[in-house]
This record gives C-alpha cells, structure tokens and sequence, in this order.
C-alpha cells in the first residue's frame, strides 16, 4: 500500500500537500504550529484535519508494520505462495489482515487439530473434491478407521473429517469478507430484558433494529445496560443467506454433498458466525465511540472558548445544605481577594445573616457578578443569589456554572499548591468564580473528561478519547495563546511544544528573574531548547514588553518581514502599541499581496495573518463570540407553562438532541427533531455548547422533573 496516495486519495488533498505534511510530523513539529506557521508548505490544511491525517497516517502505518509482520511469520511457516503474498498486499483493513494470517496463527489446539493427529485429513481433501469416482462417506471413512489413533468406528472418521472441513471453510478469508458485508447490510441487533425491572432500560424490553440503521448512541446505551446486567444483546443474520456463502463454493453435486453441506453449517455456527457476530459488535461500539469522541470533542472546544467575563469581579457560591454554602471572592483577573462560608438554605435557614455577608462583600469589593455551581442546592442557593441581587438593585447579575470536575481539581495536586491554606471546599468555590470569568484558564486543570459535556465517555476507549481531548484543548489554547507573565503551569502545559517540566521551569524562571521583557528571555529556561522555542514563541504573549510584535501572534521567525512590512507603509512599532494600523490592510492590498509577500520573502497566507495580528494586537478570537447569559432573577420548575417562550443556554449537545438551561436548575432536552424546520443529521450542525438561544415549552413533567423544549418557529435573533 501506498500510504501516501492513500491519504491524498482519502483527504481529498494534493499529493505535496500530504507529503510536506508528513514529513513535518515526522520532523516532530505539532499540530498547532503546523496548521498556523506552515501554511505555505501545507496548502493552509486546519488544525483538525491535520490530526485526522495524523491519526489515520499512524493506522496506516501500523497495519503495514503488522502486513510485514504476517507475511514473515507465513514466510518462515513455508506456506507463503505469490497468490497469499498479493492479497496480504492488496487487504484494506486489519480484519481481512488477520483474515488471511488465521489459518497460520499459532493457537489452541482445536477439534480439526485433534482430527488432523488421527491421520483424517486425506479423508477431509477427498470428501471436498467428491471426484467422479467418489463413493458415499460412510464407505471412504471405512478405510480410516484405526483404533490405535482413536478413529474406532465410521462415524468417529466422519466426525473428524467434518471437523476439519469446517475448519477450513471458517478460515477462508473471502467467506468472512463476505459475511460481514451481509452482516452489515442485513444483520439485526435484537435485545431483550435480562430481568423483570429494567430501571431506565425499559424501552428495551423487546427491541430489535437492522444493523445498518441503529444509530451511534443506541449502540452506546444498549452496551451500558448489557454491562450492568439489565440487558441482553445478539445479533440475528438469516440463515438462508449465510448458508448460501459458506456452501457456495464447497458444495458439489454428488454423494458427498449432504456431508459436506452439514460441515458448512457447522462451520457457520461454531466458528464463523459467533467471530462475525463479535466483529458486528465491536464495529458498532468502535463506530459509536468514535461519534461519541467527535460529539464531545466538539461540546468541549466550545466550552473552552466560551467569552471570559473579563475585569469583573465576582463572588463563587460552591452550594450545599449541611455544611453550608462555600464563598469566594477573586478579582478581575482571578486572584483571590477573600473566602468564606455562609448558611442561606435548609438545614440551617441562616438567611438574613448570610445576606449581610454577602452584601458586605460586594461592598468591600465592589463585586460585579456571581457564579454559582449548579451542584447540591443549586436551586434554592440561586433564588438568594438573586434576591440579594435584587435588593442591591445596582446592576449585578449572575450564572449558573456547571461544577463538573471542580471537586476534581480540588481534591488535586495542583489545587493544594495552588491553596495550600484552603480545604476543598473553598477551593471549589475559587474555581466555580474563575470559571466564569476565564473558562479556558480554568478548565485546563481538570482532566477533560471530568468536564461532563459528552455522553457515555465512561465507556469509550479511554486512551484515545484522552488522546482526542487532549488535542481540542491544545488547539483551544493556542489557538487564544497564553500571558507569558500570568499563566498558569497548567495552561503553559498545552502550549505546542511545551511540556510540564518546561512550564514549570518557565514559571520558576518567572518567579526568579521577574517579568519576561520578551521572547527571546525564554531560550534562557531551562530544557527550552530550539526546537521547542520554534514551537512555542509565537503562542506565548507578552504585553507591554519590549517588542510590541511579542504581543502578537506574529511568529519571532517573520519579525523581520513584519517590521519590513511596517517600513514600506511608514508605520512604528509605536503604532502597533497605539492600535493605529486599522489602515494596513488595505495599504497591502492597494500595493498587491502576492508582490508584496515577494519582496518580504514569506508566503501569502503568512502575509495576510501578519497583517490581521497588526491590525489588532493581543487579540482574543474569544472576544468576537456571543457573551454568555447573566441573569438577574429565577424561576422554580413548577413556574413553567406550555407555550412560554425563554431564553436559555446550551449546556451539552448529544446525538438526540441538545439540553438547555433556562433558569430553572434542571436542563430541558430541545429534541433533535424540535431543534429547526429542516432535516439535519446531527443536533451539532445547529447547536453549540455555550449557544443562548430562544425556545419555546412544549411541557413539563414535575415528577419526573423533565422539560421538553423547541427552538422550531422561535425566532433567534436575541
């Protein structure tokens, strides 16, 4: 196989683009610089087909590493012929791979091995060939009995014969290919209750579904609850097409047709079907976990760029009943100003008292907005939070912050450095505050799969949904980039190129030295050598360093061109600093870009993005999305009715649908088919984790506590 035409034949790409692409992950660059400073040499592919094309590069190279593998082992076995070497060749997949190896793979001792020891294999070839001389079975097996190797009677050789036909039907690789295009095409999955009360299984009590329509988070639910024990799962593939592949090209007419079709059968029931029923499965769950990785990929990079609510600052309610309520005030730019813990709701009732608190607080800070953890106590912790709000009656507003992996991170490492004087609690509270007011920055310090915005992703594979989130947290860091002089060793971590040995030797030399001044004082830290400053440099900020390119995205390698750039228009570095370059733009456009790129010696796309980073300096993309939803007052399930219309926020998108917090503590499911008037195949390509948007109550279910909601024939414009 050719990977590399493979790949640009699967990516719909230029050959040299998948070449230069290749080779830059071989040199060892990341994904991130590559997508942002090689866009010449890539043809400007994003950073996240660029981790497709890596991911499918290392399949690819793995199956060629284990096609050599098999073709050596069958080599040293003496049995590989040119015919078996070619199909090694031409196999698409690591099933038909392993298809081919199966008759040479070293295993157990089967009932065919067994047969093969009495000597019965002669009487196998001649009971499949059925000459024209052939005689009935039962007369060529009378010439194999041999009490001394344990074939006693006829039907001891028979059995062994039939043993060993099946063997071979159930090892030729085209049967199985075969099967398992039927299988997907015309297989069913049918489920039954393993119990009599099937929880929140029900549904599934007498279910089935064709293999090839059952959608990615069924397979996922369906395997939960066989897990737990409420289920039980098969698959049923008609017979008559099965037996027809397996006999097609073995049974021929004559007396030993019967015998030879009885051993297909076995062959098909024993051996084929429950390998194929078990590949079926594993497809199932592998294509499920991987939509399931993508959906919550996507849920988590919007969550992390959702807008920071900047220079505000902003009380964290961690709610709770017994042990109260946790407090904690941090500034505009996440410090810690003071902490506390206050009593508002059951079992203690010290409202008033916990109102003085707060309003002092607010007071004494001039406090702007409250986060509150949508966690125990939520509810009741929200309605004082906003008729403090209201008492105040000066403009504040608050937030429910979903708390997903903030007792995570208290309980860490990291939070007890960061802490060490806080017990967990109000450690938690610091991070709900922060939370709000930089996601991003937070976020970072928990593991993203305690982030709680996918669905079943306890049961993915959980080395590759690490893999994949780790990458949506890379790409969402750097492409924001990180305050050299601020950031924490968690976010300098994600930056490309920097590891957490690095980062933490960047804030040592922080703490040592002062201030960085500019870029270049990194090559001074410790284990930041070349490569890893190339990397790095251009996703780390410096404002009011210096250099005011440092402040920018402008890669140190194209400072040269970027002040050439500056002198051709009669522009400073002072202009920059001053945001005076509105004009730049057109100036270069005016004068011709692909001229220009020429006499700076860089590419066009480089040219326009150094252009872009000029015009507006320490630039946030964060900035450019719509500001999250700050509330002033609540409302109680119980003061919902069908046909009012609210505004909400989209808190977790999943295959179904897409839940929505509008003010009332529990989340409504805005159904994929209530989502907009037209058909779409995913809730995703219309909703974004983060999203406000206008719906609609279609109803209201109190005891269960379940809001049905729609956003059709609701008008989105605010």
């Amino acid at each position: 196989m050719n990977i590399i035409e493979q790949l640009t034949k699967e990516f719909n790409i230029k050959q040299w683009q998948t070449e230069n692409t290749i080779k830059l992950l071989d040199e060892g660059n990341t994904v991130p610089f590559i997508a942002r400073y090689r866009k010449e040499v890539t043809g400007s592919l994003d950073d996240q087909l660029l981790r497709e094309l890596f991911d499918r590069l290392e399949y690819l190279r793995n199956m060629e590493e284990t096609r050599e593998k098999i073709k050596a082992a069958i080599e040293e076995a003496g049995a590989l012929t040119e015919e078996l070497s070619s199909a090694i060749d031409n196999a698409k997949t690591l099933s038909e791979l392993d298809d081919l190896y199966r008759p040479y793979k070293k295993h157990k001792k089967t009932r065919a091995d067994v047969a093969k020891e009495k000597g019965l294999e002669p009487l196998a070839f001649a009971l499949l060939e059925q000459k024209e001389n052939s005689d009935l079975p039962e007369n060529m097996a009378k010439d194999y009995i041999n009490a001394e190797l344990g074939v006693e009677t006829v039907e001891d050789a028979l059995q062994g014969a039939s043993d060993i036909i099946a063997e071979i039907i159930s090892n030729d690789a085209d049967i199985r290919k075969r099967m398992r295009i039927v299988c997907s095409a015309h297989g069913v999955i049918e489920i039954k209750g393993a119990k009599d009360d099937l929880d929140v299984y029900g549904m599934y009590a007498d279910y089935s579904e064709p293999i090839s329509k059952i959608p990615n988070h069924r397979v996922l639910a369906i395997n939960r609850g066989e897990k737990e024990g409420f289920l039980k799962v098969s698959v049923n593939l008609d017979e008559e097409k099965a037996e027809f592949i397996v006999c097609r090209d073995y049974v021929k007419q004559g007396p030993c047709a019967d015998f030879v079709k009885a051993a297909a059968k076995d062959a098909y029931s024993r051996l084929i079907f429950p390998s194929i029923e078990r590949e079926m499965r594993s497809a199932l769950t592998e294509k499920a976990s991987e939509d399931a990785i993508k959906v919550f990929s996507q849920n988590l990079r919007q969550l992390l760029m959702q807008p920071p609510v900047k220079d505000s600052v902003t009380i964290g309610l961690d709610p709770g009943y017994r042990t109260g309520c946790k407090v904690a005030v941090v500034d505009g730019t996440g410090k810690v100003l003071d902490v506390g813990v206050i009593y508002p709701v059951p079992p203690h009732e010290k409202k008033e008292e916990a109102k003085k608190i707060i309003k002092d607080l607010v007071k004494k800070y001039n406090v702007r907005t409250f986060a509150i953890g949508n966690g125990t106590a939520s509810h009741e912790t929200e309605v004082f939070a906003a008729e403090v709000i209201n008492e105040i009656n000066d403009g504040l507003s608050y937030m429910v912050v979903s708390e997903a992996g903030a007792s995570v991170y208290s309980a860490s490492k990291l939070a007890a450095k960061e802490f060490p004087d806080y017990d967990v609690s109000l450690r938690s509270a610091v991070s709900i505050a922060r939370r709000l007011q930089d996601p991003l920055s937070e976020l970072v310090k928990i593991d993203p799969k305690a982030i709680g915005v996918g669905q079943y992703q306890h049961d993915m594979p959980q080395n590759r949904l690490s893999a994949a989130l780790d990458g949506v947290v890379e790409t969402c860091v750097n492409e924001v980039g990180v305050d050299l002089n601020t950031a924490s060793v968690s976010l300098l971590s994600a930056v490309a190129g920097v590891n957490g040995t690095v980062a933490q030797n960047i804030v040592n030399y922080r703490e040592e030295n002062g201030r960085f001044k500019n870029r270049n004082e990194l090559k001074k830290v410790a284990k930041l050598g070349p490569k890893a400053f190339l990397q790095c440099a251009g996703f780390l900020r410096i404002a009011d360093g210096s250099c005011a390119l440092d402040n920018t995205a402008v890669h140190p390698e194209s400072y040269k061109a970027a002040e050439e750039l500056l002198g051709i228009f009669g522009f400073t570095d002072s202009d920059i600093l001053k945001g005076g370059l509105k004009t730049l733009g057109e100036k270069a456009e005016g004068l011709g870009l692909e001229p220009l790129s020429e006499k700076l010696g860089i590419g066009v796309p480089t040219l326009k993005d150094i252009i872009s980073e000029l015009q507006k300096p320490g630039r946030d993309p964060r900035d450019e999305l719509p500001r999250p939803l700050l509330r002033q007052d609540v409302m109680s399930l119980e003061d919902l009715k069908s046909g009012m219309e609210l505004k909400g926020t989209v808190r977790n998108v999943v295959d179904f649908g897409a839940f929505v917090d509008i003010g009332v503590h529990e989340d409504g499911l805005v159904h994929i088919s209530q989502i907009c008037d037209r058909f779409i195949k995913h809730p995703g390509e219309v909703l974004h984790v983060g999203d406000v948007i206008n719906v609609r109550v279609l109803d209201v279910d109190l005891k269960k506590k379940r809001i049905s909601l729609t956003a059709k024939g609701v008008p989105q414009n605010g």
